[in-house]
């Protein structure tokens, strides 16, 4: 298999040098291309790349006027002659001794090799706490918002190997740095595997970590889900709530009416019924694609998304006032919270 090591880069002028001699090294005896694609650094990269050219197997696209480093992992994917693609950073965080793993991956019948961070063997070095938490928090809002990945621990990773057809025909429009995820959700594959390695620490250059990095994550998140039709299904759920809360109040409103009941034995039955009007419109149409366990199972898990949903509620109201907060405020804010973990735990455990 020819392999095509994919650059995108920016004022990194510096770690090239090094960088080259150690993929040459790795990749010794192999058929290989690399393709630096730079958004016209002003420190001279793509001219610095063009001179190693005439050492290693080096393809410079200088993009003017163009920025973005995954949409120039995909201006690389179209350039790639090569059976397998390798993408990469310049800054050498990630090591180029592991790209033989990757693509022995891929040989050994796997369709995507992603270099982890958060499998067994893998680590990261002398990162700031909050840098570790950003980072470990961008995947677990990944994870929930997107069931396709929730198996594949590190699916931020800028470091991996795929096979060629499993971006052909897929329309790949990430924004943000996270080109893996939109490869993940949108591309034809069916084996995932995860390399350990060790994210190293930057020689050179500046972190292009930012506010506006993290922004376009979420926002990339958000169009990955409307694109998946999570969206969808989030919103659904919203509406089947809504008529809920319509049936709970009209049936505890005729039991205490008309039979006389007792209020409290009102509501337990009122909140049950509604229970059951939510759980039967979510199983018809809100999830209906994604009933895979059996009916008593999933009325179960309703159930138990229902109670950890008030549990988690009381728990943010008793908190926030315990803090002073306006009791209305502060239910409020415990319903949205009740919400958000009854739609995932849904969503992951009873249509999951």
């Amino acid at each position: 298999m020819k392999v095509s090591v994919i650059i995108p880069t920016y004022n990194e002028r510096d770690n090239l040098g090094e960088l080259f001699e150690r993929i040459d090294r790795a990749l010794n005896g192999r058929d290989y291309e690399i393709i630096v694609v730079d958004d016209d650094s002003p420190d001279g990269t793509w001219e610095l790349a063009l001179e190693l050219g005439e050492r290693y197997p080096v393809r410079v696209i200088r993009r003017v006027g163009e920025k973005g480093l995954s949409s120039a992992v995909i201006r690389g994917f179209k350039e790639a002659s090569g059976d397998v693609f390798v993408v990469m950073d310049a800054d050498l965080q990630h090591p180029p001794e592991k790209i033989p793993e990757l693509v022995g991956a891929i040989e050994g019948g796997a369709d995507v090799a992603i270099g982890s961070r958060y499998v067994h063997g893998g680590r990261v070095r002398n990162w700031y706490w909050y840098r570790k938490l950003i980072s470990k928090g961008a995947i677990l809002i990944g994870r929930l918002a997107l069931p396709k990945i929730r198996d594949v621990k590190d699916p931020v990773s800028g470091f991996f190997a795929l096979r060629r057809e499993v971006i052909a025909g897929a329309e790949l429009n990430p924004v943000g740095f996270k080109i893996l995820m939109e490869v993940l959700i949108k591309g034809h594959y069916l084996e995932v595997v995860e390399v350990p390695f060790t994210f190293g620490l930057r020689r050179a250059g500046e972190s292009k970590l930012s506010g506006r990095t993290m922004w376009n994550y979420l926002r990339h998140v958000l169009r990955l889900m409307k694109w998946e039709g999570e969206l969808d299904r989030l919103i659904k759920f919203s509406v089947v709530g809504a008529s809920g809360i319509l049936v709970n109040e009209g049936f505890l409103w005729a039991f205490v009416t008309f039979p006389g009941w007792d209020k409290i034995l009102a509501n337990v039955a009122a909140t049950e019924l509604a229970i059951l009007n939510n759980f039967a419109w979510n199983d018809i149409w809100t999830f209906r694609d994604v009933r895979g366990k059996p009916l008593p199972n999933r009325l179960l898990n309703f159930h138990l998304a229902a109670f950890t949903g008030a549990v988690v509620q009381w728990m943010v109201y008793a908190g926030l006032i315990l803090f002073g907060m306006n009791y209305l405020i502060a239910n409020l804010v415990g319903i949205g919270f009740s919400f958000i973990v009854r739609f995932l735990f849904n969503r992951h455990v009873t249509w999951g």
